[in-house]
């Protein structure tokens, strides 16, 4: 289960990572049911790649909080009815009133429980977090029968935060086959910058990096897309400051609309600071494109090793090199591209991923089969 399931995407990669796990165990023949909140549908599905979906209404019990604010109504409920029921209940877990509940609840029912933080559970001291953390998240961390890390950072900040006993096991993302994508065709290529728009993720630097670019004379176009994250309206005026039709917001897309969207464009760039593990990214390697990250990106050492792309300070400087040095090389840019591909096959293929994720769905359950 996560958090928000939207037709906008606005939950980002822990929403996708979550059905993209689901679709492969269920297309493996595991019996799966994909729980959370929702809005934004017309109608909620029930069935989503061959997965049923127990999907409730979103809803905002603390506002001014964002996701963390968030509960289901009526998920508790259905959960607390069937959850003796389950083999094992995976939890992508994070501070708010859907996910942390459901953890608590599966350790009060003594169900084997895995908790995937994402990066997103760490020492804090918001208002907010300082009480739930010592009721809900460590008690959910503590009991968990494995807590699942995505790079050495995260598994920093869990041990920080829950103790060097905690049960971790590494466990990567996967990307699922793109199929084959050509490289786009046309007079002038396009960058673009596919990600929610929360300032970490910095979409306003892009901006001015694009327009800086353009005033320099380099024939391109650039393209911001994702849902609102708390930074829509400065990205909104540099792009009006811009006043060039060559920059453009496009707003959010559903999806499954992301990997066509990303195979339109001949660059993928997300300027992110301490982005944990982003989804993104291995969308776009997958369809083939080179990318520019943050060297604090936790995919940043796979950039480099696979030589798929460009690792960026935080300058704008930097930001501006990279993107410039594959629109001057247009057969690097490709090259670079095909090895994100190799790697987004090799490495980062989800069915490897799940290997890995059924081999500790094994484990805990095995385990909870000797205790009893």
């Amino acid at each position: 289960m996560a958090s928000l399931f939207d037709a906008a995407g606005a939950y980002g990669g822990p929403a996708r990572v979550a059905l993209n796990l689901t679709a492969e165990l269920s297309h493996r023949g595991h019996v799966v049911t994909l729980a959370g909140a929702t809005s934004g549908y017309d109608v909620v599905p029930g069935l989503v790649d061959g997965v049923a979906c127990q999907w409730f209404p979103a809803r905002t019990v603390v506002p001014g909080v964002g996701f963390a604010g968030l509960a289901a109504h009526g998920l508790l409920r259905k959960i607390r009815a069937e959850i003796t029921e389950y083999d094992v209940v995976h939890v992508h877990l994070a501070r708010d009133f859907v996910t942390l509940p459901v953890a608590l609840m599966a350790r009060h029912h003594k169900v084997p429980y895995v908790v995937q933080p994402h990066g997103m559970v760490d020492a804090s001291s918001r208002l907010l977090a300082v009480p739930l953390d010592r009721l809900w998240t460590r008690p959910a961390l503590r009991g968990a029968s494995r807590v699942l890390y995505l790079t050495r950072t995260e598994l920093r900040r869990l041990e920080e935060f829950g103790g060097h006993a905690l049960p971790v096991a590494l466990l990567g993302n996967g990307v699922p086959p793109a199929g084959d994508r050509a490289w786009p065709v046309g007079p002038v290529p396009e960058v673009i910058f596919l990600a929610r728009l929360h300032p970490r993720k910095r979409a306003a630097a892009f901006v001015r990096v694009a327009r800086r670019l353009l005033e320099d004379g380099v024939s391109a176009r650039f393209a911001v897309v994702g849902p609102p994250g708390g930074a829509e309206r400065e990205v909104q005026n540099e792009v009006a400051a811009a006043g060039s039709d060559a920059i453009r917001y496009e707003g959010p897309i559903a999806p499954d609309h992301v990997p066509a969207r990303l195979a339109a464009a001949s660059l993928y760039v997300l300027p992110s600071v301490e982005e944990p593990y982003p989804m993104s990214v291995l969308e776009a390697m997958a369809v083939g494109r080179p990318v520019v990250v943050g060297r604090s990106c936790g995919l940043a050492e796979a950039v480099e090793r696979h030589g798929c792309g460009v690792t960026v300070d935080d300058s704008e400087e930097s930001l501006a090199q990279a993107i410039r040095y594959y629109l001057d090389n247009p057969d690097e840019a490709r090259s670079a591209g095909g090895r994100g591909l190799v790697a987004a096959r090799t490495e980062f293929a989800l069915p490897s991923v799940v290997d890995n994720l059924e081999r500790i769905y094994h484990e805990v359950t095995s385990a909870s089969e000797v205790r009893r």
